[in-house]
């Protein structure tokens, strides 16, 4: 391990350093001299450096380069407060990953939650002050705050890729942690930071999988498909941008939108039903939304329905369709997700969630987070149990990285397709029609169309949804 010199100790020290004779600290301020003495260690000191004064506060309550340090754990100790201790190690943990997440020193991070593995804490100790530290902090590895922690590591461990199918639905896990206000926000943004980037790398790699398995020419390398679909990942690909022009989702959430701004609330519910079931072209799917999800609507927040409805009641509607057809209780699968699923309909669930983003954008992050409950009620199944679900997932992410991301992809289809009047609506290509178009990234523009969506005007189904 690298000798930490006196030159970078004296230059560490913590900003209005408290001199002998003073009073001791209060269990705050012993709290913010430990956090801004990470802070300060972790932006100019070496990673292993770093990680040894975090061993020595922690898990030996050994000497550290800070007197004032050492004695704000004592103080923390010495408190008897296990959660201002579990809130103050938690709040430490992400200065760290925070900061080495900005840096790109993933390995640290690693690093870092490797060291809760250490067999120190295991050991019988005399003293009473290092026997409740032990304690402590095994309650904190026995704790979600700490599973929460491992997500950050998680995705360099083969081990764990290899023995958890949820560890590719990383960035949707990590969601709840940055929506969450009362996480320290530390946490907060190394979570947004990593899981953005993290659904970047997924949107590249779709997007270089799909130019280059187009390419017959064989010296071209073919890129590792980012998706677990296999082969049937062009197909959706394909068929979920097939949707364009007066056919796109976009358009058609645009122009429900424009119908629905002047009418009152029990209106625009009814209408909301007939918005989500158009272009869906299974019966039973469109039955089941009718019946379950117009039944819920009807009794919804019933106060307001002779009101015009507002941009907050729209997006309260919209996140509460979202729990009827996901999780109504953040922790298990709704009626109508598991009705849908084994219907086969995932693509059909996927863009009736990417249709109510698209009238409601601050529904994404919602959305993203009732995706993590399902990943967490799931995951104590093992994989060959989840396969139904598993496949859901991987659509819903090809369906959002295409059509709610930054990016948007173009189908080009062949001169025979374009000429055919009847043929440009997709709804009636064929598997072979969609063979033979090719897939380009670009920004699309459409316009609305005469479509309608309010109720009491029921539409035939077009399209793939």
């Amino acid at each position: 391990m690298a000798r930490i010199t006196s030159s970078v100790l004296d230059h560490s020290q913590p900003r209005n350093s408290r001199s002998y004779g003073q009073p001791k600290l209060t269990l705050q301020e012993a709290q913010e001299e430990i956090f801004n003495f990470l802070l300060s260690i972790v932006r100019q000191w070496p990673v292993e450096n770093v990680l040894s004064q975090f061993q020595h506060m922690f898990f030996e309550h050994g000497e550290t380069a800070s007197s004032e340090v050492s004695s704000a754990i004592y103080i923390l100790l010495f408190s008897n407060n296990e959660q201002e201790f579990h809130n103050t190690l938690k709040r430490s943990c992400y200065i760290l990953v925070n900061n080495w997440e900005v840096a790109r020193q993933y390995k640290a991070i690693q690093a870092l939650v490797e060291r809760f593995d250490d067999p120190i804490l295991l050991r019988h100790t005399l003293s009473p002050t290092i026997k409740r530290l032990r304690e402590w902090m095994l309650n904190f590895i026995d704790s979600q705050d700490y599973r929460e922690l491992q997500l950050f590591a998680a995705r360099f461990s083969e081990e764990a890729k290899q023995t958890q199918w949820s560890s590719r639905y990383t960035s949707y896990l990590l969601v709840p942690q940055y929506i969450n206000a009362e996480n320290p926000v530390e946490q907060r943004e190394a979570a947004r930071t990593l899981s953005r980037r993290l659904k970047n790398k997924f949107k590249f790699d779709l997007a270089m999988y799909t130019a280059h398995s187009q390419n017959t020419l064989p010296h071209r390398r073919k890129l590792t498909n980012p998706t677990a679909l296999g082969d049937s990942a062009l197909r959706l690909i394909k068929a979920i941008v097939a949707r364009r022009g007066r056919f796109s989702y976009k358009n058609l959430a645009h122009l429900f939108l424009e119908q629905v701004k002047d009418l009152n609330y029990v209106v625009f519910k009814r209408s909301l039903v007939e918005y989500l079931i158009y272009s869906v072209n299974q019966p039973e799917v469109v039955k089941a939304l009718r019946q379950h999800l117009g039944a819920k609507l009807d009794v919804l927040y019933t106060e307001y329905d002779a009101e015009a409805f507002d941009a907050s009641l729209r997006l309260r509607t919209c996140n509460r369709v979202i729990d009827y057809l996901m999780t109504e209780d953040q922790r298990s699968p709704s009626p109508l997700f598991t009705l849908l699923l084994s219907q086969g309909s995932s693509i059909s669930l996927a863009i009736l969630l990417l249709k109510l983003v698209l009238i409601s954008r601050n529904s994404h992050h919602y959305l993203e987070a009732r995706i993590a409950d399902l990943i967490r009620y799931y995951e104590q199944f093992p994989r060959d149990q989840c396969l139904w679900v598993i496949n859901f997932l991987e659509v819903f992410q090809v369906t959002f990285a295409i059509y709610a991301e930054n990016v948007e992809y173009n189908l080009i289809a062949p001169g025979e397709l374009q000429s055919n009047e009847m043929m440009r609506n997709p709804n009636y290509w064929t598997l072979e029609d969609l063979e033979a178009c090719r897939i380009f990234s670009r920004m699309v523009l459409g316009k609305d169309d005469g479509v309608r969506f309010q109720a009491g005007h029921p539409n035939e189904g077009y399209g793939l949804g």
